[in-house]
């Protein structure tokens, strides 16, 4: 159906579920369990759940060369149509964000509907500035001085000032051994992204989720998103950057209340 050739489905991926498709696209420095984890059984009760792990997350080795954002994109077409699914639905994370929208921008023959959380076409200087550090920790390898630093930015401060100092010291210690070994190329290319001249093509039904309390990727950045998107909706989450985490059950309503409107 694409006009696009497709490359050879190589990266590591999780399939769960059954009925219509959903492809997801995982955050930076992360995996498809980790960013998805709490909600990918209630995802899956309702659809075919196609999720790959970037170069280095998961079980996908680490690159030798900066990341591409196409074929992130074209590897997660790639694994859904190699699992069976001709078209389907894209949600991408952060990071994620903009390889859903690159990839519905070289498939859009192959993609029903776009939800996207968290995300940006493009960082602003406050997140640039952000990333640039964050990418200057991850290549210490120092993992748990990567936690630290990203944790105050990732959770809301309701969230954070919740947590006994005990229990804010185990979360990051537990954080700091799931960050993805490829962390490092990851944040490199968040730096380089720009999908801003592919949102005025998005023709599919599309639901941006911004979460409002979120230092990591501004909300202004999400209002920017469903702006220049046609028709598309915006929904917020009063969570930081990690709705997974603060928020699960809501976040994941989110989506499948949406995709049961605009997916069959």
């Amino acid at each position: 159906m694409s006009e696009r050739t497709l490359p050879e489905a190589t990266f590591a991926r999780t399939v769960l579920g059954s009925g219509p498709g959903l492809a997801l696209a995982h955050g930076a420095g992360s995996s498809i369990d980790n960013t998805y984890g709490p909600i990918l059984e209630g995802l899956a009760a309702s659809h075919t759940v196609v999720g790959v792990d970037y170069p280095g997350s998961g079980n996908t080795p680490r690159s030798t060369t900066p990341l591409q954002l196409d074929d992130l994109a074209d590897q997660l077409v790639a694994a859904a149509v190699a699992e069976g699914l001709d078209t389907f639905a894209l949600h991408g994370y952060s990071l994620g964000g903009p390889v859903a929208i690159r990839a519905a921008a070289r498939h859009p023959e192959r993609v029903t509907a776009l939800v996207l959380t968290a995300t940006m076409a493009h960082p602003n200087n406050q997140q640039a500035l952000t990333i640039r550090v964050w990418g200057k920790l991850a290549a210490t390898g120092d993992r748990r001085l990567v936690s630290e630093f990203l944790f105050p930015h990732a959770l809301s401060p309701q969230a954070l000032e919740a947590m006994p100092a005990e229990q804010l010291e185990e979360v990051i210690t537990y954080a700091a051994a799931d960050i993805a070994d490829g962390t490092l190329e990851h944040a490199e290319l968040a730096t380089r992204i720009d999908v801003r001249d592919d949102l005025a093509g998005i023709r599919v039904p599309t639901l941006v989720i911004s979460t409002t309390a979120d230092h990591l990727v501004p909300p202004v950045l999400h209002r920017q998103l469903a702006e220049n998107i046609p028709d598309a909706e915006l929904a917020e989450i009063p969570t930081g950057h990690l709705p997974m985490v603060e928020r699960p059950e809501e976040w994941q309503t989110l989506i499948t209340d949406f995709l049961a409107k605009h997916t069959a």
